[in-house]
């Protein structure tokens, strides 16, 4: 079912900057009638939701790791605002390069799980009540290919994509839509000016949020599950499929080409 953004009510966490930022400003252009912004940056949220153009704009503080908070948010927006038709789960990290410590994975399973988790627990059922809505889970091309830098966002991002399918099984017949976003690179905050990111930053272009934004509006619309704004990452995920070993033969080189060295040193 394809999603009408028209006079919508949107919830986009991770909002204050980057994508997030970008799907708020760009949902708001698209006719959303309210736009909530949510982050863990009370005050960024704040200032995004000020910039957008829509009957009702809210910024608000959100931790998504704490189940609580995102229950308590979609009890708000339901009463004062109304049903939420479009909820994105869109926070991330990058954390610690390498196999990283206990505390990077346990937050990179808070925000990449957990936080969509608890919006399949606190925002689906309404919207599976009333045979309407939509759910966009921002994982990304990590979680279809890998991240030769980054264990824990690897790793977890895999998770985020294989729960948006699992929620796309369960509700999908009911009236609920939901997309799994995946891009490569992007320029954000996340990425600017990192080092531990260099495969992602050597494995193609590097788009901006807009291009991003543009990917995930003619998603909607098609009622396509998978978002590729780098559309190169479907042939890329179809080699893996292919043939593992060869995958892993080029990731390698990938990453010794990134890090200026040969495959035999890296």
């Amino acid at each position: 079912m394809p999603v009408t953004l028209s006079d919508a009510v949107v919830v986009v966490t991770g909002g204050a900057s980057g994508i997030g930022a970008a799907l708020a400003r760009r949902f708001a252009a698209e006719g959303a009638r309210a736009v909530v912004v949510a982050d863990l940056d009370a005050a960024g949220a704040a200032a995004v939701a000020q910039e957008l153009e829509c009957p009702v704009r809210l910024g608000v503080g959100l931790d998504v790791a704490d189940e609580a908070q995102v229950a308590a948010l979609a009890g708000r927006v339901a009463e004062e605002i109304g049903p939420i038709d479009v909820y994105c789960s869109n926070a991330g990290l990058i954390g610690s390069p390498g196999l990283g410590t206990d505390a990077d994975w346990q937050r990179a399973w808070q925000v990449h799980v957990l936080a969509h988790l608890y919006a399949a627990r606190h925002v689906v059922p309404a919207m599976v009540a009333r045979g309407s809505g939509h759910l966009l889970v921002t994982a990304s091309a990590a979680g279809l290919l890998a991240e030769a830098d980054l264990a824990a966002y690897s790793v977890t991002k895999h998770g985020s994509v294989a729960l948006a399918e699992w929620l796309a099984i369960q509700h999908g017949d009911q009236g609920v839509t939901v997309s799994c976003l995946c891009p490569q690179g992007v320029n954000t905050p996340m990425i600017a000016g990192a080092t531990n990111v260099s495969t992602t930053l050597a494995a193609g272009a590097v788009i901006e949020p807009e291009q991003v934004c543009d990917a995930v509006v003619e998603a909607l619309a098609t009622d396509r599950f998978l978002i590729l704004p780098h559309p190169e990452v479907q042939a890329y995920e179809q080699h893996r499929a292919a043939d593992r070993d060869r995958w892993l033969s080029g990731m390698r080189r990938l990453r010794a080409r990134a890090r200026g060295a040969s495959p035999a040193s890296a």
